[in-house]
């Protein structure tokens, strides 16, 4: 499957959103492409433990449905369940859906030379209905919500723009959630069983992770 630098500009901006899953490690054996939302891998004939290529961007989670951890595919490629995680929980994916990334109007998809299409600000508070203590994100990515002073937990979430990922621990580690433009009333509302969120960053459309999973030196 082409990828990202080896695609012309002009076919980059058409090209959909596409996941190539393999079943075995390294990109061997047989292959599937998807190019929509696939509730049960298992159903759809496909191998749970896999490595995947994508153009755009997508989430697996652990159980069918789109329940249980999850997994953030930016553009790249995954060679190892290592490389999409570092919890340690599980290596198997048993759903996928695309990830919706939402463009001011009129503004063309971004290239490898511009920078991010969209503005980004989340919010995150203390207590569920947004309300206790709070930190405001805005156009940035924060490793450590300690060294920002924030010592709380996370029980609720408001995304007024872009779309982001936490972390349940400091420097990206941990168990993933997707963060979508929306609101999120209860750590249950973005499938965190406890409301612990220690580090956070954006999903940027433009950006390419050629060695698998997100890299903060990167």
């Amino acid at each position: 499957m082409a990828s990202e630098h080896q695609m012309p500009a002009s076919k980059q901006q058409q090209a959909g959103s596409k996941i190539a899953i393999f079943e075995q490690e390294n990109f061997q054996g047989r292959c599937h492409e998807l190019s929509g939302a696939c509730p049960n891998l298992k159903e759809a004939r496909c191998h749970t433990r896999i490595a995947p290529r994508m153009d755009l961007l997508w989430v697996g989670y652990e159980q069918a449905s789109c329940k249980g951890e999850q997994f953030v595919f930016e553009k790249g490629e995954y060679p190892r369940w290592d490389s999409w995680t570092n919890s340690r929980r599980s290596d198997s994916i048993t759903s996928l859906r695309p990830i919706k990334v939402v463009r001011a109007p009129r503004q063309p998809l971004p290239t490898r030379q511009t920078k991010d299409s969209q503005e980004h600000k989340i919010v995150l508070y203390e207590n569920p209905s947004f309300t206790g203590k709070k930190i405001e994100i805005i156009d940035d990515d924060v490793p450590s919500f300690h060294a920002h002073g924030y010592q709380e937990k996370v029980s609720s979430v408001r995304v007024q723009s872009g779309t982001w990922v936490g972390y349940q621990y400091p420097g990206y580690r941990g168990y993933q959630y997707l963060f979508e433009k929306g609101d999120y009333k209860d750590s249950s509302d973005f499938g965190a069983q406890h409301p612990q969120i220690q580090s956070v960053r954006r999903i940027r459309d433009m950006q390419w992770h050629q060695r698998g999973a997100y890299h903060p030196t990167n």
